[in-house]
């Protein structure tokens, strides 16, 4: 896997017609924060019980077109779960896989908020919420 600041991951997906935007978070996540502009929702794990999801990798594929090379770039709040995330893509095949270092709202600061120090939002980066 490779790690990418939020604007060069911008930069790739710009360059990439092909590449695979997946935002791992859970639904409401993707939903009600918001979510980076042409980013898919496959969640990593999901409420009530916050397990890890079973078809996470086939939820990829099939957006993928079962097409193992094809870029996938991952982002989720801060980076965790996109790192599982992108290992769980990588042991099935995937061989183009990127994570999105800081997530879409970044690390917390020293009050501990986000969105104040870095990450896609936080960049200045087109997201979008409904």
């Amino acid at each position: 896997m490779q790690h990418l600041s939020p604007a060069n991951a911008r930069a790739l997906l710009d360059n990439e017609p092909d590449a695979l935007f997946i935002d791992c978070r859970s639904e409401m996540e993707y939903l009600f924060v918001g979510h980076p502009q042409g980013a898919h929702n496959v969640p990593w794990n999901d409420g009530p019980d916050w397990e890890v999801n079973p078809h996470f990798v086939q939820g990829v594929k099939k957006l993928a077109g079962h097409v193992s090379a094809r870029p996938v770039l991952l982002i989720c709040r801060s980076g965790n779960r996109s790192t599982a995330a992108a290992c769980a893509l990588e042991g099935a095949g995937f061989t183009a896989v990127y994570h999105v270092l800081h997530g879409f709202e970044g690390d917390l600061d020293p009050q501990r908020h986000r969105n104040t120090l870095n990450g896609w939002r936080h960049d200045g980066l087109p997201w979008e919420q409904y």
